[in-house]
């Protein structure tokens, strides 16, 4: 895999270089950005081309849009920010691939921005239809000419702008996918011992194929959010109003077997946050996890049970924590996720590996104050990380890896 290293020797000045970038960032209801962590990791291969003379061509996607424009999708909240943090103005094209497009690329002088709007605004990013998809990467890459991919957050998407443009342009892994498939090699080949795993978030159905393949390497297994309660249910308790995945009980009971064949440890609350509905306002308690009343819904992990989560981490050489506790956007609700941040932040100072995988736990964490620098890596990848843990080949890689 060619690595930005490898670009940035042959040299790129005067060169038009389109990055693949992942700037996938929450919004309030007023359309500013909350957590601007993936733009903020996007900058650090973006300077290096631009102080090497290259003409950047930024794109990335925003939400969901249908494959046609939609006025809260549009990326230029990102624009106005990596505009902020590169102290340059990053000029932001009023479509992907059309005539405003193509005037901002050719205007570019050696060492300027430019971002397309957001990519799936046009229905051949995502497309099914391999035809279609190309057709689209084609007029990507004819604003281009070299491709580096440094969106991790979108490598597990064969998408136009993450597999199909790779073919046709020189390709390059950019800074941020390295480091990232560094770290995740570091957690998936004979990782440093004891290695602990901890997974949170509201679906174990979401984490089905990474729980499997984790009980190949990790040491144990820490389950918080809304998922625990279908290994509570597994294990024959009440959750009361809690999320439930029902079809999925006997999958997990196979899992708590397995585990207990592999001698991998299983960590699970022994009490829980639980309200009569889910709201901060709510009335709310400490119940044991086996006796969650039938009226109320756990919205945390309890306290001696975040004591524990912290004990078993306390001795770990290698962390990977995906899925915060509890709901943690809601203070009465966030003493779990709290309580796991900071036993991973005691956990690097030690010296151990500790990842936080990306998505709502890299929020999570912004969220209740903690800084980047007092982990070892967060992740940008989410899903992807998951998926590569998980043992999948992941498109957006394998392409890079392709002459």
């Amino acid at each position: 895999m060619r690595t930005l290293d490898d670009l940035l020797a042959e040299g790129v000045r005067g060169k038009r270089v389109l990055v693949r970038s992942d700037l996938n960032v929450p919004l309030d209801a007023d359309g500013a950005i909350t957590d601007d962590g993936r733009v903020r990791a996007s900058v650090p291969t973006i300077e290096a081309l631009t102080g090497a003379g290259a003409r950047v061509v930024v794109c990335a996607h925003l939400g969901r849009p249908k494959g046609a424009p939609e006025a809260k999708y549009s990326l230029a909240p990102a624009a106005a920010r990596l505009g902020e943090l590169l102290g340059a103005d990053v000029p932001l094209a009023q479509d992907t691939v059309g005539e405003s497009a193509r005037a901002l690329v050719d205007g570019l002088a050696d060492g300027q921005v430019a971002m397309l709007e957001n990519l799936r605004f046009n229905a051949g990013e995502t497309s099914k239809d391999e035809g279609e998809r190309q057709a689209f990467a084609r007029e990507l890459a004819a604003l281009a000419d070299v491709f580096v991919s440094d969106g991790f957050g979108v490598v597990h998407r064969k998408q136009a702008s993450v597999y199909d443009v790779a073919q046709l342009l020189p390709h390059y892994a950019g800074g941020l996918v390295r480091a990232e498939v560094e770290v995740l090699q570091r957690l998936t080949r004979d990782p440093q011992r004891p290695y602990a795993v901890v997974l949170g978030g509201a679906k174990v159905s979401d984490k089905l194929g990474v729980i499997a393949n984790l009980l190949q390497t990790a040491d144990r297994l820490l389950i918080g959010g809304g998922m625990v309660f279908t290994f509570l249910k597994a294990q024959g308790h009440e959750v009361g109003k809690s999320l439930l995945e029902a079809d999925q009980v006997e999958v997990v009971k196979g899992y708590l077997q397995q585990a207990q064949e592999r001698g991998v440890e299983i960590v699970l609350p022994t009490d829980i946050v639980a309200a009569d509905a889910f709201s901060a306002d709510a009335a709310h308690d400490v119940v044991a996890a086996d006796a969650i009343p039938a009226d109320r819904m756990g919205l945390d992990i309890g306290p001696e049970s975040a004591k524990a989560f912290a004990a078993r981490l306390a001795d770990a050489l290698t962390v990977f924590w995906n899925g915060p506790m509890g709901a943690f956007e809601m203070a009465p609700y966030a003493a779990g996720t709290q309580a796991v941040a900071e036993a991973l932040v005691e956990a690097t100072r030690g010296g151990a590996l500790t990842v936080v995988g990306g998505g709502d736990s890299a929020a999570a964490v912004r969220q209740l104050g903690f800084a980047d620098d007092q982990f070892g890596h967060i992740s940008t990848g989410g899903g992807a990380s998951l998926e590569y843990l998980e043992g999948k080949a992941l498109p957006g890689l394998t392409v890079l890896e392709q002459d």
